[in-house]
């Protein structure tokens, strides 16, 4: 298949741009600028100029592909509106096309499960960060009676290749000499690997029916704090941790702080039965320890 791939330079897009390719499809990839064009021409991904800001530059190439997978995201405070401003121009433009449209959405939208391990058929309890966001899922997922094949793929936290979330921690431990954590360490965090991602998008493009959702999340969740100790200990911090309040928090990262404390348990069942989805990297406790983010 032809791809045509947005945040293709991005953390998860990238690594979606190689799976695609080492499973035999051609990846097109939206590009900001001639800097990102490059980069991506060296990757062999073929570099469309456009912009999220303006949705006609990402529709117009988004029509010439077989499928069209969306992960990226402005990550300012307009993304929810340009989010569903591109998502609309992508649908219309595929409209009665029966080709593929992938939306990347995320475990947020759950809210906090606690206890209960939430699956695909668990009421959305959307954290203010990412509120918009339930309802794109749900305009794309009910945009398959328009004939466009429709997916949308939850992420967990993502960590792999030394970067993600992850990083915040063994940045701030090697700054100050301890991983910096929001609330009190004891929110459980659900994971999954940025490779093993990108390997459930290839499966979800080759396989998957129209209007499925699935999780992506793999292993145990575990407690923040615990992440923390293993990312101050890979930094050479000596596993020396400091917890900032919520409140405190909040000052500086507004809606984010909400979002860290989240307290989330998530089953991806559903991809590994439906489509094959066999993750098998590290844990992230031992990709901080021993992996990717080792130095």
């Amino acid at each position: 298949m032809e791809v045509f791939l947005t945040g293709a330079t991005g953390y998860i897009g990238s690594a979606v741009a190689e799976a695609l390719q080492k499973a035999g499809h051609r990846v097109s990839g939206l590009a900001r600028n001639a800097e990102k064009a490059k980069l991506l021409e060296a990757r062999g991904v073929r570099a469309v100029l456009g912009d999220l800001l303006k949705p006609e530059t990402v529709a117009a190439p988004a029509g010439k592909a077989d499928g069209v997978i969306h992960t990226a995201n402005t990550n300012d405070a307009h993304s929810a509106q340009v989010d569903l401003a591109v998502v609309r121009a992508i649908l219309k433009t595929l409209e009665d096309s029966g080709k593929l449209f992938i939306y990347t959405s995320g475990v947020w939208v759950l809210g906090s499960t606690g206890n209960h391990v939430a699956d695909e058929n668990t009421p959305v309890n959307p954290t203010p960060l990412v509120a918009h966001r339930p309802a794109i899922e749900q305009e794309v997922l009910e945009y398959k009676s328009h004939g466009v094949r429709t997916i949308v793929i939850r992420p967990a936290v993502v960590y792999g290749r030394g970067k993600g979330m992850p990083t915040a921690f063994t940045q701030s431990a090697r700054e100050t000499g301890a991983a910096r954590y929001v609330g009190d360490g004891q929110s459980r965090w659900a994971f999954v690997d940025v490779d093993d991602l990108a390997q459930l998008y290839v499966l979800t493009l080759e396989k998957a029916a129209a209007g499925s959702l699935y999780h992506a999340a793999h292993g145990p969740s575990y407690r923040v704090r615990e992440v923390a100790e293993a990312a101050s200990t890979s930094a050479g911090a000596g596993g020396k941790t400091q917890a900032i309040p919520l409140e405190e928090a909040r000052k500086t990262m507004g809606a984010f702080a909400d979002a860290l404390v989240l307290d989330q348990q998530v089953s991806s069942e559903k991809a590994k039965k439906e489509l094959g989805w066999s993750p098998r990297a590290a844990s992230v406790l031992e990709d901080l320890k021993t992996g990717s983010y080792k130095r």
